[in-house]
């Protein structure tokens, strides 16, 4: 585990002026089984998260630590964006090719946003992940080839090339309180939950790592 970190999803994250959020979700690169961003979401969702490079990081298990400062952090681009819907109540006359879109910020219920009262379009929002990569959340399913066996708690990255090692589990997974942590190699894919191409057999009989010191 020379060179690895784990990144907690869930983890506080730290700018080098104070806390700016908590990992909400990890960006992988799924041809090449890399990380490329994390998402960052402020303190109750005051603002939008956003898209951190992996170039910015450094993990440990229970914290992220990031090389900008809090200004930096909000330049950085935005996860989530708003569209209105096309064709509702004064927008009519487009097709969704032509509806725009910017960053979301959070405007709670019943606001601006999502108000339609005042003649204001429907909106939606999802989550801006760059062309051709997928995201990963704390508590996917894992699936082995027969069967469920928990869900994801985060993963395991080699800082040299920023790839994925290992897939953790939470606790409360199918072994109870062991630490399991399943190796990148054996994942099939990542589109609808993490699904693997080993059984739960072999799963159980995987050796253990150092999850509080992976580089160790």
């Amino acid at each position: 585990m020379a060179d690895a970190t784990l990144v907690t999803i869930g983890a506080e994250v730290s700018c080098s002026d104070g806390v700016c959020g908590k990992v909400t979700r990890v960006v992988v690169d799924p041809v090449a089984r890399s990380v490329t961003d994390l998402v960052v979401e402020p303190p109750h969702r005051h603002g939008p998260g956003r898209l951190v490079p992996l170039r910015l990081v450094d993990a440990a298990p229970t914290e992220v630590r990031l090389d900008c400062t809090m200004a930096e952090f909000q330049r950085l681009d935005c996860a989530e964006e708003t569209r209105f819907v096309a064709g509702t109540h004064g927008y009519g006359d487009y097709n969704p090719e032509h509806v725009v879109s910017w960053p979301y910020y959070g405007i709670g219920g019943g606001g601006l946003l999502g108000d339609n009262r005042a003649g204001v379009s429907p909106t939606f929002h999802y989550d801006a992940v760059p062309l051709g990569e997928v995201e990963i959340r704390r508590g996917e399913h894992v699936h082995a080839a027969d069967g469920e066996i928990g869900r994801v708690q985060g993963l395991v990255i080699d800082r040299r090339n920023h790839h994925v090692s290992h897939v953790l589990l939470q606790e409360g997974h199918l072994w109870g309180r062991k630490e399991v942590a399943i190796p990148i190699g054996v994942v099939k894919s990542v589109d609808d939950g993490i699904r693997l191409s080993v059984t739960k057999q072999e799963i159980q009989d995987l050796p253990p790592i150092d999850l509080e010191h992976p580089a160790g």
